[in-house]
């Protein structure tokens, strides 16, 4: 197939709720929508960046300089056997994982629908539903805490994960265990916390967490590994790996007994399916991370969430617990028998992008031909 076209759109929504982790908190979300054309198809990815270097260095602003002027041209007008001769040649970037990710998943998704088949074949899946929790952010109060977890169990949810800060961990994890005692319970920290805090993670042992996630610097991997060797919670990775390179580190030092996939945050399909042999030979399973994805992002999370080693509940959730209105069709709807999403069975990602919607919060566009 030959790229003829590819356009960026910068779209801002707002969210259904406020969403705080210890390093702030998002009202809105904005992203980038990538369109790749190719003999009358179109394949879609998203660009998870954010507005503000907050999760990641990349922002909107770093990714569309990086696409437009050093990722986009030199696939404008080439052909491509497979989505990884397009990743190929990312080669001379260094970094910009999200950047990557988001052109490289549309053309996995133009790869798929031009074979006329669902993404998760194209990427070996196993299942036609994947298991999913909610993860909430910091809450002004336990009350208030205490009543969205209460929600999120009475709509089907039966993994919980809380963000957490120093001085909102203890209290608010061992609120919800007594609430709910059989719950999954897991713990978010995003890099807030450091080695010295090891007593606060051992005093959580009791409370039988699925995982404590990234709970030490968003770049280490040493320091976890000597946190898990403390512990017997499993520690779970997230912002310190951005490549298979960076999982075959953590593996070797036994930094982790867990590991979130963002797409996004690892540079797209290619690096996950590398990633996915990795922790299935080395016997780490995987869940799917998410980040506020629209539907477009959330369906590429779901069909990766099909493959064998994603064996823990993914913070993919139903478009509605984001959004009031998705920019794709059909939007993805909790099963409350079993807390999953129904994988679309539709070529390539299986949802329609509604170009009235991405037009009605687009902040942005350009459009690249050959």
């Amino acid at each position: 197939m030959k790229i003829e076209r590819i356009e960026l759109h910068h779209v801002a929504q707002n969210l259904v709720h406020p969403f705080r982790t210890s390093f702030g908190t998002q009202i809105e979300r904005d992203c980038l929508l990538i369109a790749v054309y190719s003999e009358g198809l179109i394949g879609w990815g998203e660009c998870v960046a954010s507005i503000d270097p907050g999760y990641s260095y990349e922002t909107i602003q770093t990714a569309w300089h990086i696409l437009a002027d050093y990722l986009i041209p030199p696939n404008l007008g080439q052909s491509f056997e497979t989505p990884q001769d397009v990743a190929g040649r990312f080669s001379k970037v260094r970094g910009h994982q999200m950047a990557k990710a988001g052109l490289e998943n549309a053309v996995w998704d133009l790869w798929a629908k031009a074979e006329g088949v669902p993404l998760s074949q194209k990427l070996g899946g196993v299942r036609d539903r994947v298991e999913v929790g909610v993860s909430i952010g910091i809450q002004p109060t336990l009350d208030d805490l205490l009543r969205r977890v209460d929600n999120f169990i009475e709509q089907g949810y039966r993994r919980i994960k809380i963000k957490i800060e120093p001085g909102w961990e203890l209290e608010p994890l061992s609120a919800i265990r007594r609430r709910h005692p059989d719950i999954k319970l897991m713990a978010d920290a995003n890099s807030a916390f450091s080695l010295a805090d090891a007593a606060i993670f051992q005093a959580m042992e009791p409370l039988k967490l699925l995982m404590i996630e990234q709970p030490l610097y968003y770049d280490d991997i040493y320091d976890h590994s000597k946190l898990q060797a403390q512990i017997n919670t499993p520690i779970c990775l997230d912002e310190s790996l951005h490549s298979p390179h960076h999982v075959r580190n953590a593996i070797e030092l036994q930094a982790c007994q867990v590991i979130n996939m963002k797409v996004g945050r690892v540079g797209g399909l290619s690096n996950a399916l590398a990633i996915h042999k990795l922790t299935a030979e080395a016997g780490i399973p995987l869940w799917c991370g998410g980040m506020l994805e629209s539907g477009v992002g959330r369906a590429t999370n779901v069909h990766l969430a099909t493959l064998p080693n994603f064996k823990l509940p993914g913070d993919i959730s139903a478009s509605n617990r984001y959004y009031a209105e998705d920019i794709a069709e059909p939007i993805f709807s909790l099963n409350v028998e079993d807390s999953t999403l129904n994988v679309p069975t539709g070529p390539g990602i299986g949802v329609e992008v509604r170009l009235d919607r991405v037009e009605k919060y687009r902040r942005r566009y350009e459009a690249f031909t050959s």
